[in-house]
């Protein structure tokens, strides 16, 4: 039971990067590091819209926030793993790509696809978002009160 619950946070944690990844970027890299296999298709690429819901504060009731482009599909490959891909706007190419990363982190050549694929993934997001966090606080501004002399 142990091992599925971790595998089940490491494809969770895979399948949020490959969602996260910049346009064209998971196929730049799967193309330098494997060669791609073979696939058939069990839902080809295709274009849809999810409701996007969120929470006044991150603590108060769920609201509909409004609704969000998607690309979603699934393939599997001759041996049998499936891979699935749901990536944020119309990228049919990177939803492809995406699930067959998910699908091939399910073989022999998931080390390698970690090492050279979902590792400078994870990098280059932790710098986007430490850049955006960088730009953030150069604009935050310390409002303080001064303490008068007379009471």
């Amino acid at each position: 039971m142990k091992d599925a619950v971790e595998e089940q946070t490491d494809r969770k944690a895979w399948m949020s990067l490959l969602a996260k990844a910049p346009e064209g970027r998971i196929s730049e890299l799967l193309d330098a590091t494997v060669s791609r296999p073979k696939f058939t298709w069990l839902r080809p690429p295709e274009i849809g819209s999810t409701m996007v819901r969120a929470r006044a504060g991150a603590a108060g009731a769920p609201f509909n926030l409004g609704e969000m482009t998607i690309t979603r599909c699934a393939l599997t490959l001759e041996g049998g793993a499936v891979g699935h891909a749901y990536i944020q706007g119309r990228r049919k190419t990177d939803a492809e790509a995406a699930a067959l990363a998910d699908a091939l982190m399910q073989t022999s050549v998931a080390p390698q696809l970690q090492r050279d694929v979902l590792t400078p993934l994870s990098e280059e997001l932790r710098a986007r978002k430490s850049a955006r966090a960088a730009k953030a606080a150069a604009t935050k501004v310390d409002f303080f009160t001064m303490v008068r002399g007379d009471d």
